[in-house]
Order: C-alpha cells, then sequence, then structure tokens
C-alpha cells in the first residue's frame, strides 16, 4: 500500500514526484563528503538518480574521488535499470568502511553517463553535503540514498516499506 506522501513547502521536492523507471540527471550542485577526517571527493560533476519513494542517489566522477582510498572488494549486485554494480572498501589509515562504495562498469544505454562514476552509503561518511546541506542517509541498510533539506518523503527503506 503507498503512504501519504509528505506535504511540499518552497523550495522542496517529493520523492513520489520521481519516475519509475528512474530517471538520470546533472546536479548543479557542489557534492562533498568526508571519512576519517579525510575529503574523499569534491566536485561539481555529479548525477542523480531519482526513482520513486526513494531519496536521489548520487553518482561521482572517479576523477574527483579520492580513488588511492578505495579497493574493490568480492561480489556484486544486480539492478534491472542500470546493471551489474561492484562494490569498493574504503580505507584511510586504520579506518575502513567495507563496501561503502559501488559503481556500474557498463550500465545500462540509459545510465551511460554514469559507467564507473561512484556512489556512497551515507551513513559509515563522517559527513556528505549537497549544494552545502549536510545529508542523511536513506533509512534501512540496503538503499544508499542520500537526503536533503529540499527532499521530503516519506521514503522507502525503513520498517514496513518493503511493498511500496
Amino acid at each position: 500500500m503507498r503512504p501519504v506522501p509528505l506535504p511540499i513547502g518552497p523550495g522542496q521536492e517529493s520523492a513520489w514526484d520521481y519516475p519509475r523507471p528512474p530517471r538520470l540527471e546533472r546536479v548543479e550542485k557542489p557534492v562533498e563528503a568526508f571519512f576519517a577526517g579525510e575529503r574523499i571527493v569534491s566536485t561539481i560533476g555529479a548525477y542523480r538518480v531519482l526513482e520513486t519513494s526513494h531519496p536521489p542517489v548520487y553518482y561521482l566522477p572517479p576523477e574527483d574521488v579520492r580513488m588511492d582510498l578505495f579497493q574493490p572488494t568480492s561480489g556484486g549486485s544486480f539492478c534491472e535499470w542500470k546493471g551489474a554494480a561492484e562494490y569498493l572498501d574504503l580505507i584511510v589509515a586504520e579506518h575502513v568502511a567495507e563496501r561503502i562504495a559501488w559503481r556500474y562498469p557498463r550500465p545500462t544505454e540509459t545510465f551511460a553517463p554514469i559507467a564507473g562514476y561512484l556512489a556512497f552509503y551515507a551513513g559509515p561518511l563522517d559527513r556528505a553535503t549537497v549544494g552545502g546541506e549536510s545529508v542523511t542517509p536513506q533509512p534501512g541498510g540496503f538503499y544508499g540514498g542520500w537526503i536533503t533539506p529540499e527532499i521530503v518523503g516519506p521514503f522507502k527503506g525503513g520498517p514496513g516499506s518493503m511493498g511500496w
């Protein structure tokens, strides 16, 4: 059963107005992320994927990511829209965030612009920002959306949202 979307305020957008299948769009705002005291990404070249009931997932160009801090790890996943994903661990000194990032080396045609771009789970990060606004992780541990003040839900991922 679909939940009732929250009211939209000035300058906000609802995750319930996002399409299915998802849409890819360029981000015009700076995106930064920090882990273990290190800035791991700073970019103005991000994309976001918008899908009904989910906060946006941000995909960041590898040339703006501290790739020296990432190591590919075993396993992967498959998205019906984007294709096969591979995962990466983030290692800064003795701090390790396992499977914090993923990428699509050969995404479907619709998502070809994000080939090799990285997305991160926000929870393990010290901080992530979009346009200077702090990010809150999407509920649950499976999805990787980033919630900012201009996005309203409710969002898939929390208890009771499996059937949305």
